[in-house]
C-alpha cells in the first residue's frame, strides 16, 4: 500500500513523556487518496470531506444500474431513467433583447431522440454537449412528444480508462459541489478504497468516539469483530465496499445496516456513559412527599385523574424518592392531562422542603400556568413567584434559603445569571422540545443536582426516545380525561373559504369560538402566496363582523398580548386571529373551531398541536386546513392530519417526512451526526444497539 513519507504526520510530544502515535491511516487527510490535490481538497472540504475516512463514509445519496440501460423509446412520463446517447444536434435558443437563453442538445440512442434543454445556458455548455459526444443521462420526462428533459443530470462517457468503475454495473450517484462531477467523485472513491480498503478498522469500543468519526482500534482492547452482535453482519471495510459498489442493490441495504449500527452503538455507548457517570456523582434530594398538601389538592381538583396519569404519578414518586436524582421525560398528547401531573410533582418537592422551578417557552404559556396553580397553590398556603421578561412578582428575586416552598413559574428568563433559585428540589420544563440541551442544563445548575421532569405534547416517535433522550427515562400519558368533545378534521381548498368562514359565524351563533392561524405575520417580498396575520385580519374581521375578531402575534408588546388573552378567555373576543404563537398550552375550553390557512406551510407535529387547542371541552370541534398545495408529498401529510388524532402515529410520519432537524430544531438534533442511521427506519438496530452498549459497558 502507498505510504509516502510526507503523508504520514510525525508523532507528537505530550507535555510529560511519550509521543503521541501517529494517526491511523483512517485519519490521514484526504490528500492521501491518489488523484486529490490541494485544489480538490478544497472542493472537497465543501462537502465535510477532510480525511481519507470521510470520503469513505461519503454515503451515495442514489444508484444506477449501469449494467443495462433502458432505450430512449422505452422512456415514460414524469419517471425517472438512465439512458445512453450520443448528441446529434446541440445549440442556443436566445429570446428577444438578449435577456434569456436556452441550451438544447438532442440524444439518439438507435431507438429513438431525447431533447434536454437548461433554461439557463452558459458559456462553456456549447464545447462540453458536443455533436458525436457520448453521455448517460438520468431525469425525469416532462413530455414524449417529443421526448423532452428539463435540466437533467449528465455524466460524459469516456471509453478507455476507468470505464469499468462508470458503466456495465451498479454506480454510486454522490453529493456534490460546484467544481466536482458525480464521475470525478466515484472515481477518487474508488481509489480511495484501492488504496485503504484493507485498513478499514474495525471499531474498538474502548473509546468513546463522536457519532460518525473514526471508530478506530485502541491497543489492549477487544477489537469488535470478537463480539457476537457482528455475527451474519459484514465487516466494516466490507461494508464501506458494499455501500459504494454494489454486486446487487441488495448489498447497499446490508452494507448500511452494519454501518448504521456501529453509529448507533457508539451514540448509545455515549448516553449510557453519561448517564453512569451522572449516577456516580449524583445523590437525590428527599422530595418523595408525604401527601400534607396533596391529599387536599386532590380532594379540590374538581376531576379525577385517570389511570394513565396515576401510574405515571407512581414512577415519579419513585424517582423522588429514590437514590439518584430524576430524569424523566413525560410524553401526553395534546389535552392528556399533563399540568395536573406536573402540579402534583411539584407538590412531592414542596412537600419535602424544596423550591420548584416551572419553565415554559412563551410568556403566554407561563401566565396561563401561574393562572392555573394560583389557582390551585393558593388555598395550600403555597408561595408563587413569576418570572417572564415582561412580568416580574415581588417574591421573584428571594435572597437567602428561607424562601423554601416556593413555585416559580417563568420562560427563559428563569436562566438569568443574577436570578437565584435557593433550596431546588425540581425543575420541570414543559414543551422541552421548545428548549436546547444547554438551556436545560443551565436550569437544573442553579441547584445541587435537583430532580428534572421534562414534558412534551409532541409526541416523541420511538427511534427518538432511544437516541436523542436516551439519557432520561420516559413515562407516557396514553389516557385522555373523559368528557371532552371529539374532534373532526378536514383538508379544503381556498375556493372553499366563503363557505367555511359561513360555518364559523353558526358555531360562534351558537356560543363557542375559534381560532385562526396563518404561517406568517407579515407578507413577504419572497413569496406573496403565503398568508400573513396582519394583512388577513381585516378580512376576518370583515367576514365574521359583527362577532369580535382579536389580534395576536410575537410583535404585539406582552400587555397588550395578554389583554386580548383576557377577552378571549371572557368570550368578549369570539375569534383569535393569530400565527402560531398559540400552538403550546393556550387552554380556552369554548373554542371548538380552528381554521389554518396555508396549512402546508406547517410542520405535522406543529399542524397537530395547533388542533390541540380545540376538543378541551365536551363540545365538538372541527379542524379546517386550508391549502392548495399540488404535490403529493402536502397533499398526504394533510391527509394524515385528517385520517388520525393520534399523536404518536403523526410523530412517526413527520419523523419520515422531514427528518430530525426539522422536526426539532437543529438545538435538540444538530449533535447526532448519522451517515448511515436513519431515524426515521431503525428502530430495530437502535434497540440492538442499546443492548450491545449496556454490554460493552458492563
Amino acid at each position: 500500500m502507498p505510504n509516502p513519507e510526507h503523508l504520514v504526520p510525525p508523532a507528537v510530544a505530550i507535555s510529560g513523556g511519550e509521543p503521541a502515535a501517529a494517526p491511523l491511516p483512517m485519519q490521514w487527510p484526504v490528500t492521501a487518496v491518489r488523484g486529490v490535490g490541494s485544489e480538490r481538497a478544497k472542493l472537497l472540504a465543501k462537502l465535510d470531506i477532510h480525511t481519507v475516512e470521510d470520503l469513505l463514509l461519503h454515503k451515495p445519496r442514489r444508484y444506477e444500474d449501469r449494467r443495462k440501460f433502458l432505450p430512449i423509446r422505452d422512456l415514460k412520463l414524469k419517471e425517472a431513467a438512465t439512458v445512453r446517447g450520443k448528441i446529434v444536434a446541440a445549440g442556443v435558443k436566445r429570446w428577444k433583447r438578449g435577456e434569456r437563453a436556452m441550451f438544447e442538445c438532442v440524444f439518439d440512442d438507435g431507438t429513438a431522440r431525447l431533447h434536454c434543454r437548461w433554461w439557463q445556458a452558459q458559456p462553456w455548455m456549447e464545447d462540453w454537449y458536443a455533436v458525436n459526444r457520448e453521455f448517460l443521462v438520468y431525469g425525469k420526462p416532462d413530455s414524449l412528444k417529443p421526448r423532452n428533459i428539463d435540466h437533467p443530470e449528465t455524466e460524459l462517457v469516456e471509453p478507455g480508462e476507468d470505464e469499468f468503475i462508470h458503466v456495465n454495473r451498479i454506480v454510486p450517484v454522490h453529493a456534490l459541489t460546484d467544481g466536482l462531477t458525480a464521475r470525478v467523485v466515484r472515481t477518487l472513491v474508488w481509489q480511495a478504497l484501492e488504496q485503504f480498503e484493507a485498513q478499514v478498522p474495525e471499531p474498538a469500543w474502548g473509546h468513546l468516539p463522536a457519532v460518525g468519526s473514526a471508530l478506530s482500534p485502541t491497543p489492549g482492547k477487544t477489537p469488535a469483530r470478537d463480539l457476537p452482535f457482528l455475527t451474519g453482519l459484514p465487516t466494516r471495510a466490507n461494508a464501506v465496499h458494499m455501500v459504494h459498489f454494489p454486486e446487487e442493490l441488495t448489498d447497499v441495504e446490508i452494507g448500511r445496516q452494519r454501518l448504521a449500527l456501529d453509529e448507533f452503538t457508539a451514540l448509545q455507548i455515549q448516553i449510557q456513559s453519561r448517564r453512569k457517570k451522572f449516577e456516580v456523582n449524583a445523590r437525590a434530594l428527599p422530595c418523595g412527599g408525604d401527601n400534607r398538601l396533596m391529599k387536599p389538592f386532590l380532594a379540590a381538583l374538581g376531576f379525577k385523574l385517570t389511570g394513565a396519569q396515576t401510574s405515571v404519578l407512581r414512577e415519579i414518586r419513585a424517582d423522588l424518592g429514590g437514590e439518584h436524582p430524576m430524569r424523566r421525560l413525560l410524553q401526553g398528547d395534546v389535552g392528556s392531562g399533563k399540568t395536573a401531573v406536573a402540579a402534583c410533582s411539584a407538590l412531592m418537592a414542596l412537600e419535602g422542603g424544596f423550591n420548584v422551578a416551572l419553565m415554559a417557552p412563551t410568556e403566554i404559556l407561563a401566565e396561563q400556568h401561574f393562572r392555573n396553580f394560583q389557582k390551585w397553590f393558593t388555598p395550600l398556603g403555597i408561595n408563587l413567584a413569576l418570572q417572564t421578561g415582561s412580568q416580574k412578582t415581588e417574591n421573584a428575586a428571594p435572597t437567602g434559603a428561607d424562601k423554601a416552598g416556593t413555585l416559580y413559574i417563568g420562560t427563559h428568563a428563569l436562566l438569568t445569571g443574577g436570578f437565584e433559585l435557593p433550596q431546588l428540589g425540581l425543575v420541570i420544563i414543559d414543551e422541552q422540545h421548545k428548549f436546547g440541551v444547554t438551556q436545560r442544563e443551565a436550569l437544573v445548575r442553579k441547584g445541587n443536582y435537583p430532580h428534572l421532569l421534562v414534558m412534551t405534547a409532541t409526541p416523541i416517535p420511538r427511534t427518538l426516545g432511544l437516541t436523542l433522550y436516551g439519557d432520561l427515562d420516559v413515562s407516557v400519558i396514553d389516557e385522555l380525561p373523559a368528557g371532552r368533545g371529539s374532534i373532526k378534521t378536514f383538508v379544503r381548498t381556498t375556493e372553499k373559504l366563503p363557505k367555511v368562514f359561513e360555518f364559523i359565524r353558526e358555531k360562534i351563533t351558537a356560543g363557542r369560538q375559534a381560532y385562526i392561524v396563518y404561517p406568517r405575520v407579515d407578507v413577504a417580498d419572497t413569496d406573496k402566496d403565503i398568508k400573513a396575520v396582519t394583512k388577513e385580519f381585516e378580512t376576518v374581521k370583515k367576514a365574521l363582523a359583527p362577532f369580535q375578531a382579536g389580534l395576536l402575534h410575537g410583535r404585539i408588546k406582552p400587555a397588550e398580548k395578554e389583554l386580548v388573552m383576557a377577552a378571549f378567555r371572557a368570550n368578549k373576543i369570539q375569534a383569535l386571529v393569530a400565527t402560531s404563537l398559540i400552538e403550546v398550552g393556550v387552554d380556552v375550553p369554548n373554542a371548538t373551531v380552528m381554521l389554518i390557512e396555508n396549512a402546508e406551510h406547517f410542520g405535522l407535529a406543529q399542524l397537530h398541536q395547533l388542533r390541540g387547542r380545540i376538543g378541551r371541552g365536551a363540545h365538538e370541534s372541527f379542524c379546517i386546513l386550508i391549502s392548495d398545495a399540488l404535490t403529493d408529498e402536502a397533499q398526504a401529510r394533510l391527509k394524515i392530519l385528517a385520517d388520525t388524532t393520534d399523536g404518536f402515529k403523526i410523530a412517526e410520519a413527520d419523523l419520515k417526512l422531514r427528518g430530525p432537524g426539522e422536526l426539532l430544531g437543529q438545538r435538540q438534533s444538530g449533535s447526532m451526526r448519522l451517515r448511515f442511521g436513519n431515524l426515521a427506519e431503525d428502530l430495530n438496530l437502535i434497540r440492538q444497539a442499546r443492548v450491545l452498549a449496556a454490554k460493552i459497558l458492563a
